[in-house]
């Protein structure tokens, strides 16, 4: 049995808004983090799911570059995580004030 395509862009679609929703009301900064990464895997599975329909590679290696893109912002986001918890002693966003005078 195959699955259609709408089924994968709903899915798809639904997972960003969750991740869009995560980003926009959570204040912690490793749930923010966590909803980009879901935002991210959203694009992927829409991605691929064209590039099957479609019968083109060219949208699942635009996902591996996406995937390397999501890599490198887990381990920078980690890094910023760390020294925000250093210097401030909290994971609220709502407590960080660096920019302000």
């Amino acid at each position: 049995m195959v699955i259609p395509l709408p089924f994968y862009l709903t899915f798809g679609a639904l997972l960003f808004v969750i991740g869009v929703i995560g980003v926009l009301t959570r204040r912690n900064v490793v749930i923010v983090l966590m909803s980009i990464e879901l935002i991210l895997n959203a694009v992927n599975l829409t991605l691929i799911s064209f590039s099957h329909y479609l019968d083109d590679l060219r949208g699942q290696v635009f996902a591996l570059f996406v995937i390397a893109v999501a890599a490198s912002e887990a381990a920078v986001g980690l890094a910023l995580v760390i020294a925000l918890y250093r210097g401030k002693h909290t994971f609220n966003l709502d407590d960080v004030n660096l920019l302000k005078w």
